[in-house]
């Protein structure tokens, strides 16, 4: 096969790699719904995915083997020049790549050590800073600590109840002055989701701004997928406080 184009998931150029990967989305969703949506069932989740994948791609639902056209574009317009960036639950390293050739020093974790060890082979040059670590416990030096923190799909992946505490533990991690990225599935009010995953009510997407956070940039547009019309909101805030 050819070299895939930037941004594309593998999924839409693959047809053999599309069809494994629908047939793992149908088997992890169902592994998904099973759990009691707990922080420890998250944990047990998603290292268990991880963990089952044997090094395939395809059975990881949520691994587009790219980096998000919105995060890209962004980041053209606004190069790191040696800042510090953090890359949240960074799954297989392409948002976090994405970021460090934008010229960000940057520091990707994620919860599991496979996927961690995943991302390390499949950028054996890599200038990021992987680590294995727990967005709940992360290392005291994390603390307001970064120019630029970029969260994909973390909060939707957690369920309602522990949405404040995920707000809370990725504000923690920006720098006074600095910049957060949000990127996630987004309903309307009056649409609460039955998860996983959880989009995002309008209402709480926009909660950065009740800690310390103003809405600098906010993107509306809709992802296609079959039949399917997945609202979507890529938004950039800055730390005041």
């Amino acid at each position: 096969m050819s070299p895939k184009p930037d941004n594309i998931p593998l999924e839409e150029i693959d047809m053999e790699f599309s069809a494994r990967r629908q047939k793992a989305r149908t088997q992890v969703n169902k592994l998904d719904r099973e759990l009691v949506h707990d922080e420890p069932e998250r944990d047990w989740f998603f290292n268990t995915v991880y963990d089952r994948a044997n090094n395939d791609a395809a059975q990881i639902p949520w691994a587009d083997m790219a980096p998000k056209a919105q995060i890209s574009k962004w980041l053209s317009a606004n190069p790191g020049n040696g800042e510090s960036a953090l890359d949240i639950a960074c799954g297989l390293g392409d948002n976090a790549e994405e970021i460090s050739d934008a010229g960000y020093q940057t520091t990707a974790f994620d919860l599991s050590e496979t996927a961690i060890q995943w991302a390390k082979q499949r950028f054996s040059d890599t200038k990021v800073n992987y680590q294995a670590v727990n967005l709940f416990e992360p290392p005291q030096p994390w603390l307001n600590g970064f120019d630029l923190v970029n969260e994909c799909y973390t909060l939707q992946a957690l369920p309602p109840q522990m949405l404040e505490k995920s707000m809370q533990a990725i504000g923690a991690l920006v720098k006074r002055g600095g910049k957060l990225l949000v990127y996630t599935r987004l309903n309307p009010d009056d649409k609460n989701a039955d998860g996983p995953p959880w989009p995002l009510l309008a209402k709480d997407a926009f909660r950065f701004n009740e800690m310390g956070f103003r809405l600098d940039q906010e993107e509306h547009f809709t992802i296609i997928r079959g039949d399917r019309k997945i609202p979507h909101l890529f938004a950039q805030w800055y730390k005041l406080t």
